[in-house]
């Protein structure tokens, strides 16, 4: 078991009494009715598990990824050294323990014993420093920010001013030492991420030349459940089980993530080609999945939210007026009503209520009031023109619409081109697939854009993207800077969530963005996969190395 300083012992306490470790974590199951009825074709698989995937993009790295998807594959490959269990607790992986310093300020992580990359190779501490001096790197462009650690050194090592991390020591082969400037509530969580193999990413690596380490997405090397493969586009991605695995090699030999749709998953998993899928949740699709006999249907809430993203480099949506006005313009009510059927609320916080620092009083619900849409649209200079559409200097209020095509976003499109004509807006969607979204927005080619985050266990994953430095849509508020910052530097339970819920009300005042929803969770499983336990925190990959195949 991990050890924990009185620091973390504190902080986990402090965590159970404010209600992170909610009951609401945990999936309620409906549980198959006839084994018997399991499809012959999935039967025939004695030594594979078939997960299903969304839009991968092939970039396998834990720290370079823009690709949710991608995140997902590099779950099953990599592991990490800290973890979290069922109930949002931190959790032992590849560190077998931990040490907190009083004050906060200095972490020191021991590695389990014979720990091995999935090629054989030792997994030493050295391995942890590269991982976290690369982070540093001046050329770094990846979603993690290890600026949030306050590693000493590290920002003289980002800006070239040094040759290495100061706050980065390793003891032994098997320890390693962080100092760090200031408490940090995601700290632990960061340092303990996943780990990358110095011999093998760093091989040709330069500080500042990234080019050589990148090349080894499409190569990953981890020491997580499973190794990886092959990637083909549009079908699959295979991995085998990985025999250096710190738990033990899993029992299944294979995993195999499959591609789907909308479209195809119901039929895929019907007929057996697939063992483990996530589904919209609606009435319609719990009473098809029970037909079928042979599924298990986990049901818990989400930690993600649903959004529409504002391009705020764009004149029009500089002010917040107009992106007020599209906010009250939506009737998400009636988006989330149609979609989920029961099993969602629309959005009123950059978090999912299973949350302990949900707390919606005093923020601003944009609750659908198109007048109050149409009068500020007024204020901001926008007047109807002849055919209905506002104009303003000749200029017609026209968006674009980033969408991937999917249920949610069937029923979005049409509400949204209905509901902003009403106020004198034209809604132009551009449906396409996911990856092909993402590089239109990284080229700020839209307006809007409406995608849904990764899991959140932490209120910082939340906000983060709206920090200035992490921001890249062009949003920018110092007070907003200042509260994620504030929030993510304390540890103390009771003032991170008064700082959150000023943040909140601020961030619903500037309307950086539109929430739409929070949802509950429909994975299911065919009943010839025991041990299944998917949770808020940790998806399938929590269960994936202890996944068997019972028929």
């Amino acid at each position: 078991m991990p050890t924990h300083s009185p620091f973390l012992r504190r902080l986990l306490a402090a965590a159970v009494a404010a209600g992170v470790l909610a009951a609401s974590a945990q999936a309620d199951v409906i549980a198959a009715t006839n084994p018997s009825a399991i499809p012959a074709q999935a039967k025939a698989r004695k030594d594979t598990i078939v997960g299903a995937i969304s839009a991968p993009q092939g970039i396998f790295n834990p720290y370079l990824f823009s690709n949710g998807w991608d995140e997902n594959v590099t779950e099953v490959i990599f592991g990490r050294l800290v973890g979290l269990d069922a109930q949002g607790k931190l959790r032992a992986e590849q560190a077998e323990s931990w040490q907190v310093s009083k004050d906060g300020l200095q972490y020191t992580l021991k590695l389990r014993k014979g720990l091995k990359f999935s090629d054989g190779s030792p997994f030493t501490a050295d391995d942890v420093a590269f991982t976290l001096t690369f982070l540093h790197d001046p050329a770094y462009d990846g979603g993690t920010d290890i600026s949030l650690a306050k590693i000493k050194g590290g920002d003289a090592y980002k800006a070239g001013k040094a040759s290495s991390v100061e706050g980065i020591k390793v003891l032994n082969p098997q320890t390693i030492q962080i100092t760090v400037t200031e408490p940090g509530a995601t700290t632990l969580q960061l340092i303990g991420g996943p780990v990358l193999s110095r011999a093998w990413y760093g091989r040709g690596y330069q500080p500042g030349k990234l080019d050589d380490l990148r090349q080894y997405s499409s190569k990953p090397l981890g020491a997580g459940p499973y190794i990886y493969d092959k990637f083909v586009p549009g079908q699959e991605v295979r991995f085998h089980a990985n025999p250096y695995y710190f738990a033990g090699k899993p029992a299944v030999p294979n995993f195999i993530y499959r591609i789907t749709s909308d479209a195809t998953k119901l039929q895929l998993f019907q007929t057996g080609e697939t063992d483990l899928e996530g589904f919209s949740i609606n009435a319609d699709n719990i009473e098809q999945l029970k037909a079928l006999g042979f599924a298990n249907l986990n049901i818990y809430n989400s930690s993600d939210y649903s959004l529409i993203e504002f391009n705020h480099n764009k004149p029009a949506l500089k002010d917040v007026r107009v992106r007020q006005a599209l906010t009250y313009a939506l009737d998400r009510k009636k988006l989330v009503d149609v979609v989920y059927q029961g099993y969602g609320s629309v959005a009123t916080l950059p978090l999912s209520p299973v949350s302990w620092a949900y707390d919606t009083k005093g923020v601003n619900p944009y609750n659908f009031d198109p007048a109050k849409a149409a009068a500020l649209l007024d204020q901001a200079g926008w007047k109807l023109g002849s055919d209905g559409i506002r104009e303003k200097g000749g200029q017609k209020l026209v968006v674009t619409l980033l969408a991937t095509k999917s249920l949610f976003n069937d029923a979005l499109i049409p509400i949204a081109k209905e509901n902003f004509k009403r106020v004198g807006v034209e809604l132009r969607p551009e449906v396409s697939d996911f990856n092909a979204l993402l590089a239109k927005r990284k080229a700020g080619n839209f307006d809007l854009a409406t995608f849904r985050t990764s899991g959140l266990n932490d209120p910082h994953d939340g906000v983060a993207r709206f920090r200035s430095t992490e921001n890249e849509v062009g949003y920018k508020n110092a007070q907003v800077d200042k509260l994620i910052n504030a929030g993510n530097g304390t540890l103390d339970i009771g003032k991170r969530k008064a700082i959150y819920h000023q943040l909140y009300q601020v961030l619903a005042n500037d309307a950086p963005l539109i929430l739409l929803a929070n949802r509950k969770l429909l994975y299911v499983n065919s009943s010839r996969i025991g041990n299944y336990q998917p949770d808020v925190f940790n998806g399938i990959f929590g269960s994936l190395p202890k996944l068997k195949i019972q028929y």
